[in-house]
């Protein structure tokens, strides 16, 4: 391969050094990107396209319970 440089009384290959730095420059974009990401607010849950009456009914008792559900778990 290539050269290989002491390091800590160890010797390194250089393709591990250049590995170790692309891996951290990975990391630290990532790691960045995380902390920046907005978090999507919804102002009002979409509309209700149903068929009949009892349909809609039927699709609003399902989402509470939902929500219901996602509250007891969180």
């Amino acid at each position: 391969m290539g050269g290989s440089y002491l390091i800590a009384g160890r010797n390194v290959q250089s393709h591990y050094l250049a590995l170790a730095v692309l891996t951290s420059f990975g990391l630290g974009i990532m790691a960045v990107r995380a902390k920046s990401k907005p978090k999507i607010q919804y102002s009002s849950p979409p509309p209700i396209n149903s068929s009949s009456a009892e349909e809609e009914a039927f699709i609003k008792e399902f989402l509470k319970h939902a929500d219901e559900k996602k509250k007891e778990n969180h």
